[in-house]
This record gives C-alpha cells, sequence and structure tokens, in this order.
C-alpha cells in the first residue's frame, strides 16, 4: 500500500470537485455497465452479460469513458457537468501509462467550444497543482496545429495530403514500409504521427495539438472551411494526458458516424457472422432522438491516474493506483 498516493489522490479529487462545483458544474454519477455504446472500433471493450431470473438475459459491455450517459443528461437540460469515473479498455498494453481499469475526468460546457475549454483546462490544472509542482507541467499551455507540427518534424503538408494515395506516397518517401493489412487514411496517419512526431513533442511545457484531420472519425464538429475538426490533445511531459471537443450536434453527421463506425467495428473481425462482442448490433442515436436539441458544448476527457503521476513524481501510474493489473498478472 502506498499511502502518500493515497492522500494525493484524495485531495486531487478534492480539489477537482471543489473547482467544478465553484464554477457551477453538476457532478454527476452514471452507469459502468452499459446496455450500448458509442462505436469506436479503435477500442476493445470489456463484455459482460446480466442474467436474471425474472428478466431476459442480455449482453453488457464495461463502459470506456461516460461520454454515452453523459450526453443524454446533456440532451435532457442538465446544463455544465462534471463526472470522475472508472473507465473500463481491453486489449490494449499493460505498462507505464496504461492500465486497463483507470480513472477518468470528464466535463462538458454549454454554450463552449473546444478553444474556450483550452482556458478551462488551464484554469483546472492551476487549481489542483500542488505547491511545487515543476513549471514544465504548469499553465500556460503551448498551443500548436497538428497540420504545423506534421510539417515541421515529418515534412509533410496533410493539406495536400487528403486521399489515401497521396498520403502513401508520402509515407513511403519517409520511409515507411506497408503494414500487414491495408492501411486506411487514419492507420497511416497514426504510423506517421507515432513515428514522427510524437517523440519530438517537447516536454518543457505543456503543448495542446489542435485540430486533427477530419479522416480521423470522431465526435468533434467539423472545422469550417478546412479539412480538420475541432478537436485538441494535452501533452504533458510527454505524455497525453487529455482530450477535446467542439462536440457536434448535428443530428444527421451523428447518425453518420454511427453508421460508418459500426461497419468499421463489424469488418474488424475475420470470421464471417461472427458476433461483435465489442458493442451491440443494434445502435441508437443516444443523444439525438431526445425531444430536445442536443446543446452547443464542449467536452473533455482527462486521465487522473496520468496527471496524478505527474503531479506527484512518479514514474508510472503504478505507483498512484492500489491495485494495477500488472502486479496481479
Amino acid at each position: 500500500m502506498n499511502k502518500k498516493s493515497i492522500l494525493q489522490r484524495s485531495r486531487l479529487y478534492a480539489k477537482t470537485r471543489t473547482h467544478f462545483t465553484g464554477k457551477g458544474y453538476l457532478e454527476v454519477e452514471t452507469p459502468a455497465l452499459a446496455d450500448g455504446l458509442i462505436p469506436e472500433p479503435a477500442i476493445h471493450v470489456f463484455e459482460t452479460s446480466f442474467t436474471s431470473p425474472f428478466h431476459p438475459s442480455s449482453l453488457c459491455w464495461l463502459t470506456p469513458s461516460p461520454e454515452v450517459f453523459m450526453k443524454q443528461l446533456l440532451a435532457e437540460g442538465s446544463g455544465n457537468i462534471f463526472q470522475i469515473s472508472k473507465c473500463f479498455r481491453n486489449s490494449e498494453q499493460i505498462g507505464a501509462y496504461h492500465n486497463p481499469e483507470f480513472s477518468m475526468l470528464e466535463w462538458y460546457t454549454v454554450d463552449a467550444d473546444y478553444r474556450d475549454s483550452i482556458a478551462h483546462t488551464e484554469e483546472y490544472i492551476s487549481a489542483v497543482a500542488p505547491s511545487g509542482t515543476p513549471e514544465h507541467l504548469l499553465p500556460p499551455f503551448r498551443i500548436e496545429s497538428m497540420h504545423n507540427l506534421c510539417f515541421s518534424h515529418a515534412g509533410i503538408d496533410l493539406d495536400k495530403l487528403q486521399t489515401l494515395g497521396k498520403l502513401r506516397d508520402a509515407s513511403v518517401r519517409l520511409g515507411i514500409s506497408e503494414s500487414d493489412t491495408p492501411d486506411t487514411w487514419e492507420s497511416l496517419f497514426n504510423r506517421i504521427f507515432l513515428t514522427f512526431v510524437e517523440p519530438e513533442i517537447p516536454q518543457d511545457h505543456p503543448l495542446v495539438i489542435t485540430d486533427y484531420p477530419a479522416q480521423i472519425h470522431c465526435l468533434a464538429s467539423n472545422k469550417a472551411t478546412s479539412p480538420y475538426k475541432e478537436r485538441w490533445e494535452l501533452y504533458a511531459g510527454g505524455i497525453e494526458l487529455a482530450n477535446c471537443y467542439t462536440e457536434e450536434i448535428n443530428p444527421d453527421r451523428v447518425e453518420e458516424f454511427f453508421r460508418e463506425e459500426s461497419a468499421a467495428l463489424a469488418a474488424r473481425f475475420d470470421v464471417p457472422n461472427a458476433p461483435i462482442p465489442d458493442s451491440p448490433h443494434d445502435y441508437h442515436l443516444l443523444f439525438c432522438n431526445q425531444e430536445k436539441p442536443f446543446p452547443p458544448c464542449s467536452g473533455t476527457a482527462l486521465g487522473l491516474d496520468r496527471l496524478l503521476m505527474l503531479l506527484g513524481g512518479y514514474d508510472t501510474i503504478e505507483g498512484v493506483i492500489l491495485f494495477p493489473i500488472s502486479a496481479r498478472l
């Protein structure tokens, strides 16, 4: 037992609640067990089942984030909300920055966009950082677009590489070999980013990478007159710490996302007609079939174990999780 990390987590959560409730956010608690999830082919989830002598049995999934339920609350008029939750992701590496069960802070601000959320996140980090936190972990954040970072570190102009063929040609020039499975635009871009850009992310100050390519499918709104989405990710100490969108509120685009990602999820399995263990077969639009329109808002998700690791000076998240799975394997 690491009593020091227990105390540090307790203080972090207390400061987090004080910060958000002081700004008028409502703390919510949503289920960790879901009968429907947002389809995300890149995420593998834990499947379980509900059994009862009085009701039909059904498949359920542990939530990889509280997004699916928090957005229903937003659609019902909750206003600004936040949550500290346990999240679960399967088939990922276990190590310094990953555990299949982890703690997440997620908050949504109504009538805000992703740029507003940069300032909100700076305020939050400043509010919860203990005295003596190294300067390289504190605001103000540096802000760089994904386009500029790729141009600086990989020598590619994303504006001119909007087709898979052109991006593949660029990857060949960069010396990236073909993968064993056919590349999509997104998978090839990720390989370029992880090879050339992420290792060069500076660690002397937190960095916000803005405007991710629209070909990386997510529920962020499109940036006007450009091939990018209103999305950013925060890196601190060289570690990915937070992810933020201006949330997509157009029901037609949300429906298209569900349809395309559901198909991609089904195609991920090689056996014809095999059941899909990570998600239900029939998706409902969750936050677009409400009587009230979904409000304009921005959502941010931040890994609390990683934040605690950075603020507490630990080398891995195993130092701040009481029972990491690596110690139980």
